[in-house]
């Protein structure tokens, strides 16, 4: 199973009217919408298949602070046993298999994080995941 496209269909941040960064918690939330065969185009032929997954990640700052959107979709080639498997249990249930609910979710955490904390910088506002810093004690070890 391999990733072989990634797009945003959309991209949106908005910063509400409050100051008041105390109590401020940040929740992170990946919704799949829709998981779906796709039909291959002549410069893609393989004997895989092809699936497209829609997918929502919205990080908010609540209460009411802020709130990032990103939703598009990705495109998988999968073995197809599995695919069929997937896209079977998607038709019943909603649902998917553990092993490719992983995979997906590590896909657009790692795309959408970026992006994340670059419009978080650009906002001012406080990033949603901790980043690395260095403090004095850690200072004096190296020397």
């Amino acid at each position: 199973m391999r990733a072989i496209g990634f797009n945003y269909k959309k991209i949106s941040i908005e910063k509400l009217p409050s100051n008041d960064l105390e109590g401020v918690k940040v929740n992170a939330n990946i919704d799949i919408s829709e998981i779906s065969s796709v039909k291959p185009v002549d410069i893609l032929k393989s004997k895989e298949e092809l699936v497209a997954v829609q997918f929502t990640y919205v990080v908010s700052y609540d209460p009411d602070f802020a709130k990032l959107v990103f939703s598009g979709n990705i495109i998988l080639e999968i073995e197809p046993k599995l695919a069929k498997e997937i896209l079977k249990s998607w038709k019943d249930k909603k649902e998917m298999p553990e092993d490719f609910r992983v995979f997906v979710f590590n896909i657009i955490l790692r795309k959408s994080n970026l992006k994340a904390l670059e419009l978080e910088d650009e906002m001012n506002l406080p990033l949603h995941i901790p980043m690395p810093s260095i403090q004095k004690e850690d200072m004096k070890s190296t020397n």
